[in-house]
């Protein structure tokens, strides 16, 4: 198999990534056959998969903008994946400059290609680090030389949460996250759901079981689970609700989406 210049040397090409899959539902460039594979056949299952991605980044960038305008310049982003089109950096420091961005992820390929994306960024970095242990982020120097956790700052747990176990106790990772932010920083999280999708829970068990097979358990959780992760956080308005429901940047403009769009769970909660 062909290496391209941009995938990292010692990484097993030969074996799909959750992040790239991500990168091919939205178009992007960052991923191989096998990845494109796998997308595709967890597609046969459900085809709405590029929609959920497209609402995930659309609600992603209106809650970097409600932070922004909420007074908060410091993002830490964990699960961050490929830096695609529109991504965290790009959408706060267009409103604010001066923004600061510490992107982490624990796939070789999406740090190495965020760090090419970032250079001569001196208010972004990219840190290797697994959100199944917060005090190796937390204490991560590259963060902790950008990002001072006495001010608010945004946490984005952005459609990682479904990919950690329950013997992985992800609400406790969310819990020493939550103890370690200053009063204010908020939370902005979206999560995969079964409540939602626009297909019975047997059809979409067969993209869940695409998952299993490549090793990336996707944990399917209800609207009652997901709201534990904001254990400690002020839920802002509109709540804990689907992608599109959100604070939509025009009133009714949700009736053109796709019903895939609706999949699963979003919200943004504040920490008194």
């Amino acid at each position: 198999m062909e290496r391209p210049s941009w995938a990292p040397q010692g990484i097993d090409i030969s074996v799909p990534s959750v992040s790239r899959m991500y990168d091919f539902y939205l178009g992007g460039s960052h991923n191989f056959e096998v990845d494109r594979e796998a997308a595709r056949k967890a597609m046969e299952f459900m085809p709405g998969l590029p929609k959920i991605m497209q609402a995930n980044r659309a609600f992603m960038r209106r809650a970097v903008r409600h932070a922004t305008a909420s007074g908060i310049n410091q993002f830490l982003d964990i699960g961050s994946g490929i830096p695609t089109f529109g991504n965290v950096h790009e959408v706060a420091q267009a409103d604010d400059p001066e923004a600061r961005i510490a992107y982490v992820d624990h796939d070789p390929v999406a740090v190495a290609h965020s760090q090419a994306v970032l250079e001569g960024n001196e208010r972004a970095v990219v840190a290797a680090a697994d959100l199944r242990k917060p005090a190796e982020i937390l204490e991560n120097p590259e963060v902790r030389a950008l990002i001072d956790l006495d001010r608010p700052v945004a946490l984005l747990l952005v459609a990682v949460l479904h990919f950690i176990e329950d013997t992985d106790d992800p609400y406790g990772a969310v819990a020493a996250l939550h103890e370690a932010l200053a009063p204010g920083s908020l939370l902005i999280l979206t999560h995969a759901s079964y409540e939602g999708i626009p297909l019975s829970q047997e059809e979409a068990g067969g993209t869940v079981g695409v998952y299993r097979t490549i090793r990336n358990p996707l944990i399917m959780r209800s609207r009652e689970e997901i709201s534990r992760f904001f254990t400690g956080f002020d839920l802002v308005e509109p709540g804990l609700v689907s992608m599109p429901d959100w604070r939509p940047e025009s009133p009714g403009s949700q009736t053109q989406e796709d019903p895939f769009a609706f999949s699963g769970f979003a919200g943004v909660g504040r920490k008194a």
